[in-house]
């Protein structure tokens, strides 16, 4: 999928703005952006390094705060209560704002979700300890399909992209593996120093965090990561996976279009200040530039995959 590929080199061909640039406009105080979650995640991380560029290029900050709850959807779903004003925006996540409707009322539909930015992603990586006999990916595929069933993976929670991973890897190696969901990324990443599963689905940011304490069998990527060049893609193994958790920002959707249209400006140039670009590839994530103008086919395509993966899962509510 195009929107997927690294788009780091468009640093050098979005010119950035200098403060003076938004003076006359949009934002002339500061931005509350509403975090769906708790603190420490990847969510929060990617807020955190986007604050200080925000205030650099508009003059303005943005005040981090949570709502966490029901995986992100207790957030989303008074998103369109907020003020529309450009003031109060939310970060957004995929697979989350397709799947979680689909299972059961959630208080909101995907399409209710105005996101106006996404600008990166965390891919998803197949890991084991590092002392594991499973040296790469067909020896985790050999073991599999010894005993299926008997290999068991931790991830971030059920229906999550960890799941998604899990069951597409699943289908197109033709394995059977348990996957075992656990609250969040942090606890996945105890259960797997901890040997009690024999692997896990988790992220490129997870590989970075735990470093040698783990090994990494592949990614989910078009290319390699610019920072885990030993870690082979899928693709490149011979199984067409590339995703993870996408993050963006959504506004109420009573926001006016101009302004939705220069938070979306804003966020681009963020998304192109070479030191957010390289801290970001530093903690494991993947750059990602889909603004306006690309919002809608992107929207089309991941919700009709998503939709077509939660019916295979059985997780389409009745």
């Amino acid at each position: 999928m195009a929107f997927r590929i690294r788009t780091s080199l468009v640093a050098g061909a979005i010119a950035l703005a200098a403060p003076l640039a938004f003076a006359a406009g949009y934002p002339e105080k500061t931005v509350n952006y509403i975090i769906p979650f708790g603190p420490g995640g990847e969510s929060d991380i990617s807020a955190r390094l986007q604050e200080p560029v925000f205030k650099k290029l508009t003059g303005q900050g943005l005040a981090i705060q949570y709502k966490a709850g029901a995986g992100g959807a207790a957030g989303w779903s008074q998103l369109n209560s907020m003020a529309g004003d450009g003031y109060t925006v939310m970060g957004t996540n995929l697979p989350h704002i397709v799947l979680q409707p689909l299972e059961k009322d959630v208080g909101y539909k995907t399409d209710d979700i105005t996101t106006v930015f996404w600008f990166h992603y965390t891919p998803d990586a197949l890991l084991v300890p590092a002392d594991s006999p499973i040296k790469n990916l067909k020896d985790f595929v050999d073991t599999a399909k010894k005993a299926p069933g008997a290999t068991t993976l931790s991830g971030s929670g059920t229906n999550s992209a960890n799941h998604l991973a899990q069951r597409q890897f699943d289908k197109m190696a033709g394995i059977k593996t348990t996957y075992v969901p656990f609250g969040g990324t942090g606890p996945s990443n105890t259960a797997l120093l901890g040997k009690q599963v024999s692997g896990s689905w988790g992220y490129t940011t997870v590989q970075m965090q735990l470093g040698a304490q783990v090994r990494c069998l592949a990614v989910a990527m078009e290319q390699r990561h610019p920072k885990l060049p030993d870690c082979p893609t899928f693709k490149e193994q011979g199984y067409n996976l590339v995703g993870g958790a996408y993050r963006g920002v959504a506004v109420p959707k009573s926001t006016p279009a101009d302004v939705q249209a220069k938070l979306a400006d804003a966020l681009a140039k963020v998304n192109a200040d070479p030191e957010f670009i390289r801290k970001m590839e530093e903690g494991g994530f993947a750059m990602l530039n889909v603004g306006p103008a690309q919002m809608g086919a992107f929207m089309t395509e991941v919700k009709g995959r998503y939709e077509a993966l939660a019916k295979e899962m059985g997780i389409v509510k009745k």
